[in-house]
């Protein structure tokens, strides 16, 4: 239930708690899902009249903690309170630290709610899919339900609540989604940039205090006046920013004799200020400088820093105007993590333990899904830091502990964020068990979000991976889900598949998913995979040629500093803060083999991965995948249709061809593969060996303009090898021969209709054409025998090959 809070400030909780048993079943839209750690979860559709029927609450109060009055705001108290009055939706905006996060939280708890509440809620780096199920969690009893997001406005028609967002840093379009899930609401949102304009509501910028404002700060923060002609002076230099003069008066407050600090001085006090601090707060500030924009609850902060009342020690460092205090726990203020990436003697934190320590906590059984969904930044952070560190085997521990975690709490905008960053994780340490488990999780959520053709690509993809595993339960929970593959426009309906038309199906009742491949905001489903998701609409789209991802940059033996800015956020995503982390390390810090994170401060991954299970080779060569004509038993035709491009994404993925045999022997159809979609696989990193000098014929290795690397061992007399994976998980050696400029190989074509190897129905020949000036090559692919008529390629589309230089 939600917490409503007292009227002393205090909260027992820090968010709005899922009702029921968080370990069991939850519901999001007409389907059923039980998260399942191991094997992949599974998905049913619910019958008629079992989904739950929310219950609105007697009364919505969701406040945000107590705090002191902002001094100076009574202006903008009055404009806020007169849009409301008018029925106007605010939005607040302005530089950091000019105190619209104090504004927001004080109009929130004094300012007449009218209607039916108040709720009070913090985007920073929230999806607008996630924030609209918090008001929808805070204005109803769910029982673990996640509407539609056609549903979501029928159920939350008539609630006349006043809304706050803080850190809304989001578009106008995405302003408008969190609107329009509550259209009956008003809101007051906080953010950097002026974006609510016309119809939607209006913009107010909060400026600067004034200086009797600024004078009065002081003298509260300090027991008593200053010097009038140095306030004045401190106040014109700090423009008015209450977090400036915060930290002005922080400087005297713990160095009495020093007084206030110059005003040419005052945009420059965090390193007096961690000059001036004791042991355990430099520490604990450190740790929330690890973890950047994230916030942490004082319990873990506790935990990790060594710190025995970290509540406390974490309010007096929010005093200071250091840290930031949420309705979790606290983050670290604005510019704070850049002075700390300056500073020197910091004892860096290690990152086997941050990881560990995390993914223990979020496995555990007794662990609120909503705490694991509250820290999800903190654990995106923390993925983030592996990768660079070279660690992703660590990256791939955080993503998979939390997962589970993060699908029972209906988050599904952060969820899809971990996924995509598990996936790739686990390719890159070749854990071939996580990457199935990704793979299917992401398909699970794809279904659960509206996105039909996503969905049939990844869990036909998921089932090929279980197999090759020889996880039968993984494979019958994707073959399983892919029953429930919302329908393409005009199909009937399959057995047991809701209709994705209606307001109780998935998504937001469009069975086609918006540009870009998604049909929920804030995360690319196909970004870790390296796809473009738009072809994954019309399969006959051209490609473009894609730049190979490089690896991981090696760990560095040297450095000292932290990690520099990664730069803004994209624009389809919240913003927030984006000061990059504290870089972590080995705990004590050793002189030697120590990695850094993006050139920061030494970092120790500890152990290093061992070496790839395959070699870097071919990876668009070997083996395909045919798809039978006949629908899968059980799967609605519209499901087969999903399962074509399926088989055609999953071939590309694991370095095979796809083809597909006609249902009525009609002239052969060629659709590309997908564009940038990587053809290397978990243990087909790119090639890092350095050419051979002047190699001749095909030997050397090979960048595809469909992504991935190639490398081709000259085994003479006109023959060249190359080593890829088919889709059966075998490691297969094709072999290319013939002479001057032209060379070609021929593999299998498997029937992959039922989602594993099937027979097989052809031979696939691939020829490769050097070009006059050596350097690159044209690659032509066709079916060169076939079992039966009917059977065509669909991604026998010529692409080209350059020589690595």
């Amino acid at each position: 239930m939600a917490d409503t809070g007292e009227d002393d400030g205090t909260r027992t909780g820090n968010r709005v708690d899922i009702d029921g048993d968080a370990t069991g079943p939850v519901i999001a839209g007409n389907y059923n899902v039980v998260v399942d750690a191991q094997h992949g979860s599974t998905v049913t559709v619910l019958m008629d009249g079992r989904r739950p029927r929310p219950r609105r609450r007697d009364r919505i109060r969701l406040l945000p903690r107590r705090q002191g009055t902002p001094l100076g705001r009574d202006a903008d108290l009055a404009a806020i309170a007169a849009a409301l009055h008018g029925g106007e939706s605010v939005q607040l905006w302005g530089p950091p630290g000019v105190g619209k996060s104090a504004l927001l939280r004080y109009a929130a708890r004094t300012l007449d709610a009218g209607g039916d509440g108040v709720v009070f809620l913090d985007a920073a780096r929230r999806e607008p899919q996630d924030l609209a199920q918090d008001i929808f969690e805070a204005c109803h009893s769910t029982g673990g339900y996640a509407p539609s997001r056609g549903e979501l406005p029928q159920l939350m028609e008539g609630v006349e609540a006043t809304v706050y967002v803080d850190n809304a840093d989001y578009t106008a379009e995405q302003l408008r989604t969190v609107m329009d899930a509550a259209p009956d609401a008003l809101f007051v949102f906080a953010g950097r940039e002026e974006v609510l304009q016309g119809t939607d509501g209006r913009a107010h910028r909060v400026e600067g205090i004034t200086r009797d404002a600024a004078a009065g700060l002081l003298t509260r923060e300090l027991g008593g006046p200053g010097d009038p002609d140095l306030v004045t002076a401190l106040w014109e230099a700090a423009a008015g920013t209450p977090l400036l003069l915060l930290r002005a008066a922080a400087v005297a407050r713990l160095d009495p004799a020093a007084g206030l600090p110059r005003p040419g001085a005052v945009r420059e006090l965090l390193h007096p200020l961690f000059d001036r601090l004791d042991e355990p707060s430099l520490r604990a500030l450190h740790l929330l400088g690890t973890f950047r924009d994230a916030e942490l609850d004082p319990e873990h902060i506790g935990a990790l820093s060594g710190t025995p009342d970290a509540a406390a020690l974490c309010a007096g460092l929010a005093g200071l105007g250091l840290a930031e205090e949420t309705e979790l726990g606290y983050r670290v203020a604005d510019g704070v993590v850049a002075a700390l990436r300056e500073r020197q003697g910091l004892r860096p934190y290690a990152l086997e333990r941050l990881c560990g320590y995390f993914a223990d906590w979020a496995a555990r059984p007794e662990t609120p899904a909503a705490q694991v969904a509250g820290h999800a930044r903190a654990l995106e952070v923390l993925a983030e830091l592996a990768e660079q560190s070279g660690r992703a085997d660590l990256a791939v521990r955080v993503v998979r502990a939390a997962s589970p975690a993060l699908a029972r709490s209906l988050r599904f905008g952060v969820w899809g964020r971990l996924l995509d960053q598990g996936l790739p994780a686990a390719q890159r340490a070749g854990d071939r068990q996580a990457e199935a488990y990704f793979t299917h999780e992401r398909g699970v959520r794809a279904v659960l979000t509206g996105n039909r053709v996503l969905a049939a690509v990844l869990l036909a993809e998921a089932g090929i991976l279980w197999r090759q595993l020889g996880d039968t339960q993984g494979a019958d929970a994707a073959a399983n889900a892919q029953q429930y593959v919302p329908q393409e426009p005009g199909a009937g309906a399959g057995a047991g598949s809701p209709d994705a038309g209606s307001p109780d199906g998935p998504g937001d009742g469009l069975t086609n998913p918006p540009e870009g491949g998604a049909s929920d905001l804030g995360s690319s489903d196909l970004s870790s995979s390296g796809t473009d998701p738009t072809p994954l609409q019309d399969p006959t789209a051209g490609t473009a040629p894609s730049t190979p991802s490089p690896e991981p940059a090696p760990p560095s033996e040297t450095g000292a500093s932290l990690p520099a800015d990664p730069g803004p956020a994209a624009p389809d995503m919240p913003t927030g803060p984006s000061d990059p982390g504290v870089p972590v390390a080995s705990d004590p810090v050793s002189a030697s083999g120590a990695a850094t994170s993006g050139g920061g401060m030494p970092v120790d991954p500890g152990p290093p991965l061992g070496s790839a299970s395959l070699p870097p080779g071919a990876a668009d060569l070997g083996g395909a995948v045919v798809t039978g004509g006949a629908p899968v038993a059980g799967v609605s035709a519209a499901v087969a249709t999903a399962l074509k491009v399926a088989a055609v994404i999953a071939a590309l993925t694991i370095a095979v061809v796809a083809v597909q045999q006609s249902q009525d022997g009609s002239e052969s159809r060629s659709a590309t593969p997908v564009s940038g979609s990587t053809t290397m696989d978990a243990g087909f990193g790119d090639p890092t060996p350095e050419p051979e000098p002047e190699p001749t014929g095909l030997a050397g290795i090979w960048w595809s303009s469909e992504g991935g690397g190639i490398e081709f061992v000259e085994a003479g007399a006109g023959r060249y090898t190359a080593r890829a994976r088919d889709v059966c998980g075998d490691t297969i050696t094709a072999e290319f021969s013939g002479g001057g400029d032209t060379y070609s190989a021929t593999a299998p074509a498997y029937d992959m209709s039922s989602g594993s190897c099937g027979e097989v129905l052809g031979q696939v020949r691939t020829t490769i054409t050097i070009g006059e000036d050596g350097d690159t090559a044209s690659v032509t692919r066709e079916m060169a025998s076939t079992v039966r008529e009917g059977v065509t390629c669909y991604t026998c589309t010529p692409f080209t090959l350059t020589r690595a230089s």
